[in-house]
């Protein structure tokens, strides 16, 4: 079956499970609107068409037979070009994904999300070795065969062996060449991953890095597909998550901790990117 055949839109699992899988083909101009990190390790496989992929503090050009590798926990965000229509399938592998694996061969496969090179250009030959695999797990999750999740679980599986053999392979990748807009947008993410227990406004942070208030609002959602204060609430909120799952501190030292200037905005921010408060959040993760 040619990816061609299939429908629109194919799921396997959810995302709280050990495996989730979605296969879709998106017509028209799409960027993602939701705050995206998870737990989860995630491959992302583009089929066609072309998009930008933010992802920690860079961002990348994806092409057709290009492979996207994220770690767990870190931000990052899909947005269109000028090109429409899309074809993409997602993978993501919960830690209970490997319950089974022996230690070390769990190391290999996760090897490749820490990697620190989240891009894979695939050759030719390559690229056709990856399509085949995908090719056999959604034909078996469009057709639901008899014994079809455990071909599915085989096939991801296989998928991630391969990725961390090519990783292997590489020795080294030559440095992605940033625009002049890309670099200033990259400084200022940076600045904001080491600084967001600070007091983080637009006017210090356009004077500093020495661009109109403005213009680092329309670059900054270009290049990353955020918005400014969106995405430095993501950052405060993603550690406060941490810190409530990790720590004993009261929820009131949580919000100072994570640069939140009062406690009811911590409460409302919270709730609107996590789905729950600070203390539904720590009693569920507990």
């Amino acid at each position: 079956m040619t990816v061609q055949s299939l429908p629109n839109l194919l799921h396997f699992g959810s995302i709280d499970e050990p495996l989730w899988i979605e296969f879709d083909r998106r017509i028209g101009h799409h960027s993602m609107t939701n705050t995206h990190y998870h737990k989860s390790y995630e491959i992302y496989y583009l089929y066609s068409g072309e998009r930008n992929f933010f992802i920690g503090d860079s961002v990348h050009h994806i092409l057709p037979g290009d492979m996207v590798l994220i770690d767990s926990n870190i931000v990052h965000k899909t947005s269109g070009l000028s090109i429409p229509n899309h074809e993409r399938v997602v993978l993501h592998f919960g830690q209970p994904f490997f319950n089974g694996i022996s230690p070390e061969d769990t190391d290999l496969l996760l090897a490749p999300f820490t990697d620190g090179h989240p891009l894979i250009r695939l050759n030719l030959q390559e690229r056709m070795h990856v399509e085949e695999l995908l090719s056999s797990l959604l034909t078996e999750l469009n057709e639901c065969p008899l014994g079809y999740q455990l071909h599915i679980r085989n096939m991801a599986i296989e998928l991630m062996l391969f990725t961390a053999r090519h990783i292997l392979k590489r020795k080294s990748l030559p440095d992605i060449e940033l625009t002049p807009v890309q670099q200033k947008v990259t400084d200022i993410i940076r600045h904001i991953n080491l600084n967001y227990r600070e007091p983080l406004h637009l006017d210090d942070i356009s004077k500093h890095f020495f661009i109109s208030k403005g213009h680092l609002c329309r670059v900054f959602k270009e290049v990353t597909g955020f918005g400014f204060t969106q995405y430095i609430n993501i950052t405060r909120v993603k550690e406060a998550e941490n810190l409530l799952r990790g720590t004993s501190w009261s929820v009131t030292q949580v919000s100072e901790q994570c640069g939140f200037e009062n406690f009811s905005h911590f409460g409302r921010v919270f709730k609107k990117l996590s789905g729950l408060s600070p203390r539904a959040y720590r009693k569920q993760e507990k």
